[in-house]
């Protein structure tokens, strides 16, 4: 049969949607899953990747690849284009959820340095014995766990390019494996506090709709956000859509301008950060659109729905692009320092979570869905323990990427300074040290490691 259009794109978005779809079945109707606040989109994507293995139907790794990085990017300019509420920007000016932000920013700090530390220093270990893995293969680690599924397939299609072999899927094992950690251990850890009467507002139980994943009939809605178009012309959704394709095509413009002035291993590694640079161009439309008047056209409540949808859909394509044949060929590395980084990312945050002030338990499951999932992962522990959001740490997590900016950044650079600016693992483990060290200082100095509470 000759089809005269080519459908394969849309065909693999379809079984992205229909995976996403028995998550959410799945979600609702399995007590385990709901136990542990498994996402729909994570429960999707596993399932998926499943499925995959069995033939029942057939979707190219790559065009889940290609479907991850563009949503991931989309994800980070439907962030810069969203204009905070009145109520948000008073809500910023406050001094506890200041302090909550910068907090949780400078735990980052201490986390992915620490876990590349670990992942670094294990790949030496391993290669002592001659496993011959790739040098930057433990940086995967804090990429995964910290910065999530979209950033380790950006980085890892760089790294492919530079001679590190199935890097994507490598990449995206680890921070599939993230993602189990922040909802197996950090679901008890939630419980564990609300035991230990750490919570502020401590829930009789978990609301029956976070559970089961589904409003119930006849329940009041939250908003989705305001019409801000006039539907005889155009519908809002789209316009919003129509901004984030303005600014992506910007973006490339800007990224492939940019790209042709320089070497080609740093050229390629701009391309991983195309989700950075968009971020930043976002940002600078949206205060355009401020400044001449127009800010009362982007509705922030739609523009998280774009948000929203984007990250449901990457995790669901990352998880299914994972190629079972190659994790299962370094399955000892990988599962040795995912467990060794897990591990002291749990004791290390609850460490540091526990000498804090004030909302000890909200900050810490906060940050530590963070620092092993998303910021959607730690929203969703939060709410474990503020299940009507009394607290400002919901708040604080939204809040505290842009403090997080200069360690991301820099862990960022770093992971591949052996491959662009050929430095020796031992010199880049040194200077992760430091890193460390210094958000650590600022901790102590800041007056946000006091004495042991609970």
């Amino acid at each position: 049969m000759v089809i005269p259009f080519p459908f394969e794109a849309l065909l693999g978005f379809g079984w992205l949607g229909v995976m996403l779809l028995l998550g959410v079945f799945l979600r609702a109707k399995v007590g385990l899953l709901q136990r542990f606040l498994f996402p729909s989109c994570l429960i999707g994507g596993l399932a998926g990747l499943a499925l995959l293995q069995t033939g029942l139907f057939k979707v190219e790794t790559s065009l889940l690849e290609t479907f991850a990085y563009h949503l991931f990017n989309i994800s980070f300019i439907s962030v810069g284009l969203t204009i905070r509420s009145s109520e948000e920007q008073k809500a910023y000016g406050g001094r506890e959820v200041l302090r909550g932000s910068i907090w949780m920013a400078l735990v980052s700090g201490v986390m992915m340095p620490m876990q590349a530390i670990i992942g670094g220093g294990m790949v030496l270990m391993f290669n002592f014995f001659d496993f011959n893995l790739f040098k930057t293969f433990g940086f995967f680690a804090p990429l995964g766990f910290v910065q999530g599924p979209g950033q380790v397939l950006s980085v890892g299609k760089v790294w492919e390019t530079l001679g590190f072999e199935n890097a994507a899927t490598i990449g995206l094992t680890f921070a599939t494996i993230g993602f189990l950690f922040a909802f197996f251990v950090g679901v008890p850890l939630a419980n564990w506090g609300i035991r230990k009467g750490m919570a502020a507002h401590a829930p009789k139980s978990i609301p029956k709709d976070l559970l089961v994943g589904i409003a119930p009939k006849g329940a009041p809605l939250e908003s989705a956000g305001r019409l801000t178009m006039h539907s005889g012309n155009i519908d809002t959704l789209a316009f919003q859509f129509a901004l984030v394709g303005l600014v992506y095509l910007l973006t490339y413009a800007l990224v492939y301008g940019i790209a042709g002035l320089l070497r080609p291993e740093l050229a390629a590694t701009l391309w991983g950060f195309f989700f950075f640079v968009g971020l930043l161009v976002s940002i600078a439309v949206r205060t355009i659109i401020i400044k001449i008047g127009y800010g009362h056209m982007v509705d922030p409540g739609v523009q998280r729905r774009v948000t929203g949808w984007s990250v449901d859909f990457l995790i669901v394509a990352t998880v299914m692009a994972v190629q079972p044949a190659i994790v299962w060929q370094y399955a000892l590395p990988i599962g040795t320092i995912s467990l060794v980084v897990g591990v002291l990312t749990t004791l290390g945050i609850v460490y540091l979570g526990n000498r804090l002030s004030t909302l000890n338990i909200e900050r810490m499951v906060g940050i530590y869905g963070i620092c092993t999932g998303t910021a959607s992962s730690g929203l969703l522990l939060v709410r474990v323990v503020d299940p009507e959001f009394r607290t400002t740490v919901a708040m604080e997590l939204g809040f505290q990427a842009i403090f997080s900016s200069v360690p991301v950044l820099s862990c960022m650079l770093l992971v591949s300074a052996p491959l662009i600016w050929n430095w020796s693992m031992e010199l880049t483990l040194m200077v992760f040290a430091g890193l460390m060290l210094v958000f650590l200082a600022l901790l102590k100095i800041l007056k946000y490691w006091g004495i042991k509470r609970f």
